[in-house]
C-alpha cells in the first residue's frame, strides 16, 4: 500500500510540473505576440534569416520597424548606392511578387535612411519616396488596401499607390526584407519588425 502511495505521489508531482511547463510555455507564445522579430541579412547575401512561406489576405498591413547603425552602408559601386533595398509588404493577386505587390522598401544615401512606396502592378515597378527616418526610432508603417489603391502610411505621412490587383484584398504571401540590387549586402545588417494584429 505504502509503495502505491509513493507512486502516486511521484505522479501528482510529475503531472504538476509537467502541467506549470506547458502554462510557463503558453504564457510565453502568448506574450511573443506584437513583440519585435530581429530580421538578419548576412553579409554577402540577399535574403534575410526568416523567410519563410505565409499566405496572406490583408486589408491593411501594420507593423512597427526600427534600424540600428548596420542600415549605414556603401556600395561596391556608386551607381548601386540608389537601389532600393526591400523592408516588409505583401504579393497581390494571388501572383508573383514581381507581377503584383506592395511593400515598403528602404536604402541609405545622402547621409540619411530613407524609406519608400515599393509596388508592383502587371509586371510594372512604381517607387516613391516616403521620408528619412532616424537610426533607432520605432516608425509605424501600413499599407491598406482598396479597389483601385494601395495607402502607404509612414507616421504621418501617406502616400497612395495605384493597384491593379483584382482581388477584394491584398492576397499572396509575406514578403520578408531583402539586400539589393545588384549587390548583396556589405557586412551584416540588422532590422527589427513588429506586425500589429
Amino acid at each position: 500500500m505504502k509503495k502505491i502511495v509513493a507512486l502516486c505521489t511521484v505522479a501528482v508531482v510529475l503531472f504538476s510540473s509537467c502541467a506549470k511547463q506547458i502554462e510557463s510555455i503558453g504564457a510565453k507564445a502568448t506574450s511573443n505576440l506584437n513583440e519585435f522579430v530581429k530580421y538578419t541579412i548576412a553579409s554577402g547575401q540577399h535574403n534575410s534569416d526568416k523567410n519563410g512561406y505565409a499566405q496572406v489576405h490583408y486589408d491593411e498591413q501594420k507593423f512597427v520597424v526600427k534600424f540600428d547603425s548596420s542600415a549605414i552602408y556603401t556600395t561596391v559601386s556608386s551607381l548601386n548606392q540608389k537601389d532600393v533595398n526591400k523592408l516588409f509588404g505583401f504579393s497581390d493577386n494571388n501572383g508573383s511578387h514581381h507581377q503584383f505587390s506592395a511593400r515598403f522598401g528602404w536604402r541609405w544615401s545622402n547621409n540619411a535612411l530613407r524609406l519608400f512606396a515599393y509596388v508592383y502592378n502587371n509586371g510594372a515597378l512604381s517607387i516613391h519616396e516616403m521620408g528619412t527616418v532616424a537610426i533607432g526610432a520605432e516608425v509605424n508603417c501600413s499599407i491598406r488596401v482598396t479597389s483601385k489603391e494601395y495607402i502607404f502610411t509612414m507616421g504621418d505621412k501617406v502616400q497612395t499607390m495605384p493597384r491593379n490587383s483584382t482581388t477584394p484584398k491584398g492576397s499572396g504571401y509575406k514578403l520578408y526584407p531583402y539586400f539589393g540590387g545588384d549587390e548583396t549586402a556589405p557586412h551584416t545588417i540588422s532590422i527589427w519588425i513588429k506586425e500589429i494584429a
